[in-house]
């Protein structure tokens, strides 16, 4: 039985944890913290407990913070995090990962450390930045940051890597060598003989289907697809939905065949909830069929947006769905997405969102 619930976000302004039991009706929040430097990503290791913060910019540089007594003191280095000399220096981390006892960390400009101590000290993943197509990859509007490392479960030398604006790649050989995982995937800004490039999709997020590590879901600048062949080959799943433009996606954690989206009214249209009414849009399918789910979010004059890595699930056998907004509010739904409420607001813009269930 789990004994603790913890949402982990990172905003504009540190790292902020709420503290939950298992009826998720009562939220204790506490933060800010990491110093208020911008945090990107805060992710859990439910195995150790510890609780690690990505993030930085040019002004701070790089760091990632740790705290080993669930957010009571905080650390963190910056040791290895830096470029070869003639590169751009790395300005922030992005994005955080655990495999098989190491923490992986995405950083700005794209690319890969890994670390196998905890976070203490890191050691360059150079065979991303030496993918042949490297000297094309353009920034997307956020910059070139790798902002989602998706680790295989079963399988260390495996892992994918989602970059704006060049798109996803795969490793099966722990790094050492890549290749691009685009297929299918649509470039509308490309002119029409361009648009299905081998490279410089503007991918958005990623996720993996719980048991069907082979089942990949992507939302992208252009369209929201579905992979199953780990990213081999892309197809369509927006037929249904408001719009084909949005940020985060999450699989649900026990269900390989449901996901969640949240839709936004388009790229150059104030990238805003469609009509000002929130919803999160499930499929229970695979993508196939949408449900708008509303219940509890607001219905008028809504003009928030939902980031690529801010929205999450617990793992609870009747699911929580967490959406943080860039304008500092966070909804909750302690039954898979059919019932909202806001468990806390006034925040700085939430970049990321994630959940950590600690045993009794």
């Amino acid at each position: 039985m789990p004994a603790r619930v913890l949402v982990l976000l990172g905003t504009r302004k540190g790292a902020f944890i709420l503290d939950g039991t298992p009826e998720r009706r009562d939220w204790r929040l506490r933060g800010p913290f990491c110093e208020t430097w911008p945090i990107n990503h805060v992710v859990g290791d439910p195995r150790t407990g510890t609780i690690y913060a990505g993030g930085g910019n040019a002004w701070f540089g790089p760091a990632v913070w740790q705290s080993t007594d669930l957010g009571e003191t905080w650390s963190h280095s910056s040791d290895g995090l830096r470029a070869v000399e003639e590169e751009t220096p790395v300005a922030a981390v992005w994005s955080l990962a655990v495999q098989d006892g190491a923490l992986l960390a995405g950083v700005e400009p794209a690319g890969l450390f890994r670390s196998a101590d905890g976070g203490q000290s890191w050691t360059h993943v150079a065979g991303l930045r030496d993918h042949p197509s490297r000297s094309q990859w353009n920034p997307g509007a956020g910059g070139l940051i790798a902002h989602h490392v998706l680790p295989h479960p079963a399988d260390p030398a495996q892992l994918w890597v989602a970059i704006s604006a060049a798109g996803v790649f795969h490793t099966t050989d722990g790094g050492r060598s890549w290749a691009a995982r685009n297929q299918g995937t649509r470039c509308d800004y490309n002119p029409p003989e361009a648009r299905y490039p081998e490279f410089g999709q503007c991918v958005h997020s990623i996720a993996m289907a719980a048991g069907q590590p082979d089942r990949l879901y992507q939302q992208n600048h252009c369209g929201m697809y579905r992979s199953q062949d780990g990213g081999a080959g892309w197809e369509s799943m927006e037929a249904g939905l408001p719009s084909s433009f949005g940020f985060p996606v999450v699989a649900h954690p026990h269900d390989p065949d449901t996901v969640y989206l949240f839709p936004l009214n388009g790229d150059i249209a104030g990238r805003f909830v469609p009509e000002g009414r929130a919803a999160v849009w499930r499929s229970r399918d695979g993508g196939a069929h949408w449900q708008d789910l509303r219940d509890g979010l607001p219905q008028r004059d809504a003009y928030f947006g939902v980031l690529r890595q801010a929205m999450a699930a617990d793992t609870l056998d009747r699911v929580g769905i967490y959406a943080g907004t860039n304008t500092g509010i966070l909804y909750a739904s302690a039954d898979e997405g059919e019932h909202w409420q806001v468990i806390a607001q006034h925040l700085p813009p939430i970049h990321s969102v994630e959940t950590m269930v600690l045993p009794a």
